[in-house]
């Protein structure tokens, strides 16, 4: 099973998030800022980190940064609702995926199936 690390310091939208990949297959870990990511990424095996740009403590690029020294195969994939935010985040994580806000929850799942889709061609 593909594990998620979601990191969203939004309640609400952390749980509609953690639902919906849930139903979608996914095992998902969900924390409220980076600092709280970070002891579970140290501890466990993830294969994405799904992550908002801009939460207290550490940002979503300091974390993904971070995240790619422990786990370098590990995916990532911004979520945001500011421009300015998402050019930062492209060029400082270029590898990284981001996706803006607002977005129907539909298209985030459809677009964390996509960069799996190798993976689950195997398993199907």
């Amino acid at each position: 099973m593909i594990r998620i690390l979601l990191a969203e310091d939004d309640r609400v939208m952390r749980e509609y998030l953690t639902r919906a990949l849930e139903r979608s297959g996914y095992a998902v870990s969900a924390v409220d800022r980076g600092t709280a990511a970070m002891p579970l990424l140290e501890n466990e095996r993830f294969d994405l980190l799904l992550t908002d740009i801009v939460m207290p403590e550490m940002d979503g690029i300091e974390l993904a940064q971070k995240a790619s020294e422990i786990a370098p195969d590990m995916r990532v994939m911004f979520i945001t609702g500011f421009a300015a935010v998402t050019l930062k985040a492209g060029k400082q994580v270029p590898q990284a995926k981001v996706l803006s806000k607002p977005f129907h929850l539909r298209d985030l799942v459809l677009e964390v199936d996509r960069l799996f889709e190798a993976e689950n061609a195997g398993f199907n």
